[in-house]
């Protein structure tokens, strides 16, 4: 069955508003990043002991992802049921208010023990949210695509991830020059607070987005399925083990952007808070350019190339840059965390959202992508809290971090290496088991 022209239309469209709602969406999830980096440590746990304190901020970091799989289960149900949609517009709003919530709880010194019962919660929140976010801008956009072009239309969901943290960064940046009174009383919940401002025009973005002409074509013809979670054991489990296993890549993001910073700026590096985030923020940069080039070269090559050179490269480069922030060289730093993050693993990052959304049909993709990566995302968002205890008693030890990192990226290759190719199999057969020669798909399609 051919897919109708307009089943691909409207793809710019599609993209550009994946791209917004992504940035802002991943805007507040990952404030909170780097609040548990720099600042809860100080206001939400036990100060009388800094080591303990900054595993257990970084541990409510990794709540969240625990709580994707639980959300992923649930926005991936009736995302195959009701549309991508109502999916993305939720997801907005509940991220942008669980965020604001945390710009207004009470500090340790306020409430006791209280304060960090109310941070986890508000932390779950925003997992539910991102749980259903990326897999609904993915398959709204992919659906969207030119069959020719799905790897880099789908790419701008990742480039708006990029964008958000980017914007993350450049908030936390002013704020963390603060002098100490006032950056621990009130100057960290700036950044949450803006987070209205974000649901807002998100929610304006995306209330106006057409449903994908692929999901209405499935509804109309052949309806949607009624257990889709049921449906895609049944019939791609072996899909989403390997987006669960590709998915570790994650990992990579985690000890970059909250490990790497809190390890650099502890007192065993001595790097400022500012010149760290200064590294992120450029390397999310060259990562905006980078992510669309990458997608672009695997519509040409395939998924399968380009992703293996982002999940090997991330795991020899994570040795390289970790080993520069322990030699307190910032110059080399900046350099080795732009081409690491920036270059490097855009090649995985870019390429994720096609070639995992490619593995199922219109039916379940969003179920299969947002089971399957939040279960993976889940690790990698735990990832730290691990990093943080291997590390040492000081936090020094960045070479058991690092072989740490690499070993959560063999996964991935194996994942790669065991999937097929899907880059030049057109929309409508994407989930089938034995597509259709070319020969005869121009018969069909003639």
């Amino acid at each position: 069955m051919s897919v109708p022209a307009e089943a691909v239309g409207q793809p710019k469209k599609a993209a550009t508003a994946a791209w917004i709602g992504s940035a802002l969406e991943y805007y507040d999830f990952f404030i909170y990043g780097s609040a548990a980096a720099l600042i809860f440590p100080e206001i939400f746990f036990d100060k009388s002991d800094p080591a303990t304190a900054t595993l257990l901020s970084l541990a409510t970091f990794g709540v969240a992802y625990a709580a994707r799989p639980i959300g992923a289960l649930f926005l991936g149900h009736f995302g195959d049921k009701v549309g991508r949609k109502k999916i993305m517009v939720f997801t907005l709003i509940l991220m942008g208010l669980s965020t604001f919530l945390i710009g207004c709880l009470p500090t340790r010194d306020q409430v006791g023990t209280l304060a960090p019962v109310l941070l986890v919660l508000c932390r779950v929140l925003q997992g539910i949210s991102a749980a259903g976010e990326q897999a609904s801008a993915n398959s709204m956009t992919l659906e969207h695509a030119p069959p020719n072009r799905r790897g880099f239309f789908t790419s701008f969901t990742l480039s708006g991830t990029q964008g958000g943290q980017l914007l993350a960064t450049l908030a936390f940046i002013p704020i963390a020059a603060l002098p100490e009174d006032q950056l621990l009383s009130w100057g960290w919940r700036i950044p949450f607070f803006l987070s209205i401002a974000v649901a807002v025009v998100g929610y304006v973005i995306r209330r106006k987005l057409e449903e994908t002409p692929a999901f209405e074509q499935q509804t109309a013809s052949e309806g949607v399925v009624k257990m889709p979670l049921a449906f895609l054991a049944r019939n791609h489990w072996a899909d989403v083990l390997r987006v669960v296993a590709g998915a570790l890549i994650a990992s990579v993001s985690t000890i970059f952007t909250v490990w790497a910073l809190a390890y650099a700026t502890s007192d065993s590096v001595g790097m400022s808070r500012s010149s760290m985030l200064w590294v992120g923020a450029l390397a999310n940069l060259v990562a905006l350019g980078a992510i669309p080039v990458w997608a672009t070269l695997s519509d040409r090559i395939g998924r399968r190339p380009v992703f293996l050179i982002g999940a090997a490269g991330s795991a020899v480069m994570m040795f390289v840059y970790l080993w520069a922030i322990s030699t307190g060289n910032y110059p080399l730093t900046l350099v080795l965390g732009i081409v690491t993050f920036g270059v490097v693993y855009s090649a995985a990052n870019g390429v994720w959202p096609s070639f995992y959304g490619e593995m199922f049909s219109t039916r379940v993709r969003l179920s299969g992508m947002a089971i399957g990566t939040q279960i993976g995302f889940a690790v990698a968002g735990f990832a730290v809290t691990f990093a943080a205890q291997i590390a040492g008693p000081d936090g020094s030890d960045w070479s058991a971090v690092a072989i740490f990192t690499a070993a959560l990226c063999v996964p991935p290759v194996i994942a790669v290496l065991t999937a097929r190719e899907t880059h030049s199999i057109p929309t409508e057969q994407l989930g089938e088991r034995t597509p259709k020669p070319a020969a005869e798909r121009e018969t069909v399609t003639a």
